[in-house]
């Protein structure tokens, strides 16, 4: 399917301006998109006549979002049903790479599953819709820690009373601190046998439209040694991605 350039053009501006409380200018604009400065004129002079910016002047005039923009966005915000968005995309998933895969939130130290989806022949897995795990163990938790602020993240630890299940259960801050920097290198997060033993789970972060982290995405399985968890972390990130933007996340510019 061919896209239309100047409507291509005319949202990567809006994204951009967005993204810029200050104020956006044209030379910010052409610059950053690599736009000629006749096109993204023409453009913003447009979107300023219908409201989706606002202009101040002065000695560059800049440009920030505008109400009718912001009324679109509240519309979406409305009608936005949180579970219902993100169900069918993750029930399709678990049945894609067939395995279970869990979306959970965090709840002071922990992770609670919000949702679970599982494929047609599912392996038993002993979290729950409603049930909580810590997060220093869980592919759910460590993502979401390792994408939250500094602040709320270090809160967070200072209140984690390390709990062995397993061998290989991190036990320290130290450790912790370790894993949490592959994190975010990876863009995804590993309980390699940390909660239960026969089990291996890969993790993603989910963004919500202010680009905070608002939860998580996982796939559980029965440990393989063969398995290449490399490649499933690469595929949840995808989804996680995906179920982001669903949410309204713009990304990052």
């Amino acid at each position: 399917m061919k896209l239309n350039r100047t409507t291509q053009r005319t949202v990567e501006i809006l994204k951009l301006i967005s993204k810029s409380p200050e104020g956006a200018t044209l030379d910010d604009l052409c610059e950053k998109l690599k736009l000629p400065k006749t096109s993204a004129y023409d453009i913003v002079t447009t979107l300023a006549e219908m409201g989706m910016v606002n202009v101040t002047r002065g000695q560059k005039q800049s440009y920030t979002i505008g109400l009718m923009a912001y009324r679109i966005g509240i519309n979406y915000t409305n009608n936005l049903d949180f579970i219902g968005t993100i169900e069918p995309v993750l029930k399709a998933f678990a049945k894609e790479v067939g395995k279970t895969v869990f979306f959970g939130i965090p709840s002071d130290h922990h992770v609670v599953y919000i949702c679970k989806f599982e494929p047609e022949n599912p392996i038993i897995t002993t979290a729950t819709v409603g049930s909580k795990n810590p997060m220093y163990c869980t592919s759910l938790g460590k993502v979401i820690l390792a994408y939250s602020d500094e602040e709320t993240r270090e809160q967070i630890i200072s209140r984690i009373r390390f709990t062995k299940h397993t061998e290989r259960t991190i036990l320290t801050k130290e450790q912790l601190a370790v894993e949490l920097e592959g994190v975010q290198e990876r863009g995804y997060a590993f309980d390699a046998r940390e909660m239960e033993e026969h089990m291996q789970c890969v993790g993603a972060p989910v963004f919500g439209r202010d680009g905070n982290v608002v939860g998580a995405i996982s796939i559980s399985s029965l440990y393989k040694p063969a398995e290449d968890y490399e490649a499933l972390g690469r595929l949840v990130s995808q989804k996680g991605m995906e179920v982001s933007r669903l949410l309204g996340y713009l990304g990052k510019i």
